[in-house]
């Protein structure tokens, strides 16, 4: 039986230990709160991010990393991307030298540009054809409650994607193979940013025209950036572009639409953040992405305007403005 450590319990953390669970998998679950550990292990259930939700006996949970990491064939990370180095400084000694890794976070590291694949090789040392990626449409409550979904485990080495294939694929959970890291990362990471660009709309009472014209521009410019950065312009037609950008651009379950939404509809971030509950990850990864763009002379228009609102120096209003006066373009990729 794999045994897979999953650091740590948040709603898809835990959502995915369910899926390990279900595919055959031991897993031990990292909480850092007790009463999560306790609730997991004596109730079967995380009240505090997917409640009702039972999870399999095979699912086990402490508050000790090391004790999670130890003897795991793989350890699944899914904690807020820009916590990861942080993190990593802790775990990076635990981590054993056979165990593979797989990211479910979706975000690029501040300051650096780097994606998280990046960051988990350099910080803690492992070859990269031991770290993998899981993106895709994967919203946690839907996977929780067992309904269908598919996701893309992106590695460079492919015998390490179809061995994780193997270990996460469910009746209800159906993953692809991929070698585009990049590609796959860049599609989570700016879906995000996106997703709060068409919650702004959504905010500001705006139309599925509006939407869709937002996700359909906002994937040019990912595909724009993710080929000045090598990755393959298909990957983002895809499950981990695509897939992941709709899905998290129209469900009302996306943390990143329901923050751009209270922005549009007048909330402060401040208040915004309150409201969402739990962590948005394109609020801090659109400055990043912008950052990056800029390093590679990538033309991101919503992007700049989502910066430009989340920094408190364009109204949601404005920015709509800014974006239908820009001057008239062919369409393909410019």
């Amino acid at each position: 039986m794999t045994r897979v450590a999953v650091l740590s319990a948040g709603s898809w953390g835990t959502a995915f230990a369910l899926v390990l669970a279900d595919a055959g998998c031991d897993v031990v679950l990292h909480a850092r709160r007790p009463e999560i550990a306790e609730a997991v292990n004596g109730r079967g259930e995380n009240p505090a991010y997917l409640p009702g939700i039972a999870l399999p006996d095979t699912v086990k949970a402490t508050t000790e990393a090391g004790l999670a990491l130890a003897g795991a064939d793989v350890a699944v990370l899914s904690i807020p991307s820009q916590s990861l180095r942080d993190n990593l400084a802790a775990w990076a000694p635990l981590i054993e030298p056979q165990t593979l890794v797989v990211s479910l976070m979706k975000g690029i590291e501040l300051g650096t540009g780097r994606r998280m694949s990046e960051v988990i090789a350099r910080s803690a040392g492992i070859d990269p054809a031991r770290v993998a990626v899981l993106s895709g449409p994967n919203l946690a409550r839907e996977i929780a409650s067992r309904q269908p979904a598919a996701g893309v485990i992106a590695c460079t080495d492919h015998d390490v994607a179809r061995r994780l294939q193997t270990a996460c694929r469910t009746p209800y959970f159906r993953p692809y193979t991929h070698t585009d890291v990049i590609g796959c990362e860049l599609g989570g990471a700016v879906k995000n940013v996106i997703a709060l660009a068409v919650g702004l709309a959504a905010g500001l009472g705006l139309g599925d025209n509006a939407k869709a014209t937002l996700m359909t521009r906002g994937l040019a410019e990912t595909t724009r950036l993710g080929a000045a950065l090598g990755a393959d312009p298909a990957t983002f037609a895809g499950l981990a572009g695509l897939g992941d950008l709709t899905a998290t651009c129209l469900s009302p379950l996306s943390r990143n639409r329901t923050f751009g939404e209270h922005l549009g509809r007048g909330l402060t971030i401040e208040q915004a953040t309150a409201a969402t509950g739990q962590t948005a990850e394109g609020v801090k990864s659109a400055l990043s992405v912008l950052d990056l763009a800029r390093r590679h002379r990538v033309e991101m228009p919503i992007t700049e305007l989502v910066v430009a609102v989340l920094q408190g120096s364009v109204t949601p209003g404005r920015a709509v403005a800014m974006l239908m006066t820009r001057e008239p373009k062919a369409e393909l990729y410019s």
